[in-house]
């Protein structure tokens, strides 16, 4: 190994974050005007994950990249083995996109002093127990990594630096520190419309479950979840299946009905701000269809077949569009990102969706690798606010596209935009 030659160990490597995190740094490395140009050129990159691509694989969609990276296959279970390779490799970041359990992962590297980042909370024992906890999934991750938290003190570890969790709180911070008025919010809301389909409706099978990123973590929560929301820094729930009450999204000229679903952002920035703080989300209308028409018996879903949208397999249309609205007595401010699938699988290769995850991936990374953070485990929004970093500057190297604006009327909070299904 080279005197100071960064090492990153990429688990979860044969998964579609991954792939788009890589198709980033397979830009990086060519692009001397990017922050992490200089090291990533001189980077090796470990790719772990217990049923591990073909090197061609990665040869063929990451050329720039190909004689840096180096092949693993072993389960994340097991630690030990997680912890000697950490030590061989001499790693320096773990850049975490997969299904461990998330506060395994963070003492492995806290024992070590590696840093870390990850887009989402997973657990074990959460996963594995649903029935114990179903309709509570996520609050349940949340306590338990509340629990451990505190105790990482030999890390700097970002948590939740996708898209959302991580872009969209970026976004709302952004939109909080730039309010002209006095006047506090009631609330933010994190809003997302994303119509991704196959360009060629006849590719789709009728009892199939489309999504643009894991169906399985899209219907723990779509399903398997009770609709929540923060108020007063305390999460609340409605007794109510996700998919049987939407609430109104404006967004300027773009309207949309969401539903209501748990995120790890929505927690995170509802303990630090006293405003009414919720996820309002819509998929294709093919998945969402599928969901309501079993409504009655969810369980019969997670026999149907589940696949990701993945445009190297058929073209896609549409376009994911994620971002945060602002709510105040009596106006709206709004920003978010669109990603169009076309013009992203023609720079990326990947589909909108986790190319937007991708960025919030590299903008931590760049910080982690570039930015004297102090140690211990940030939430996104807690990085943001509690230390000096760049993270903005370079999230908007490849995210460049956002939106801003204001709405002269209210929808208002959530009980007032609330539309039931019948």
């Amino acid at each position: 190994m080279k005197e100071n030659q960064t090492i990153l160990t990429i688990v979860g490597s044969a998964g579609g974050v991954a792939k788009s995190v890589l198709s980033i740094l397979n830009k990086s490395v060519k692009d001397k005007q990017d922050s992490i140009y200089h090291i990533i050129k001189n980077s090796k990159i470990h790719l772990i994950d217990y049923k591990q691509k073909k090197e061609k694989y990665y040869s063929s969609l990451f050329p720039n990249l190909k004689d840096q990276i180096i092949l693993h296959e072993f389960d994340l279970k097991d630690t030990n083995n997680f912890i000697k390779h950490l030590k061989n490799s001499k790693t320096s970041v773990v850049i975490d996109v997969s299904w461990a359990d998330t506060v395994e992962m963070l003492q492995c590297c806290d024992q070590l002093g590696i840093k870390y980042v990850n887009t989402a909370l997973e657990n074990t024992m959460v996963d594995e127990n649903e029935e114990l906890y179903e309709g509570f999934g996520l609050i349940e991750r949340m306590r338990i990594l509340e629990e451990k938290k505190h105790t990482f003190k030999n890390i700097t570890a970002v948590i939740g630096s996708g898209m959302n969790p991580g872009v969209v709180q970026w976004m709302a911070i952004e939109l909080l520190k730039n309010d002209p008025s006095d006047e506090a919010p009631l609330a933010c809301y994190i809003v997302e419309d994303d119509n991704s389909f196959y360009k060629d409706n006849k590719k789709a099978k009728k009892n199939v479950i489309y999504t643009t990123w894991s169906p399985e973590c899209f219907l723990d929560e779509a399903i398997l979840s009770y609709p929540m929301f923060m108020r007063h820094r305390t999460p609340l729930f409605l007794y109510e299946n996700v998919y049987d009450i939407e609430f109104k999204v404006t967004l300027g000229d773009k309207k949309f009905y969401g539903c209501l679903m748990p995120h790890e952002e929505v927690y995170t920035l509802g303990k630090l701000y006293d405003m009414e703080c919720g996820f309002l989300y819509k998929i294709n209308d093919h998945t969402s269809e599928l969901i309501r028409s079993n409504i009655e018996d969810v369980d019969k879903l997670w026999d149907f077949e589940m696949k990701v949208l993945d445009p190297l397999e058929a073209t896609l249309k549409g376009e994911d569009l994620a971002g945060v609205l602002l709510v105040y007595n009596d106006k709206e401010r709004y920003m978010y990102n669109i990603s169009r699938n076309d013009s992203i699988f023609a720079r990326y290769k990947t589909n909108a969706t986790y190319f937007q995850v991708a960025c919030g991936i590299y903008a931590s990374l760049s910080v982690l690798l570039l930015d004297k953070i102090p140690k211990g485990a940030y939430y996104l929004d807690e990085l943001l606010l509690k230390t000096k970093n760049n993270y903005g500057q370079y999230l908007t190297y490849y995210m460049t596209d956002f939106v801003t604006g204001e709405n002269k009327q209210s929808d208002g909070l959530l009980h007032e935009r609330i539309k039931k299904r019948t």
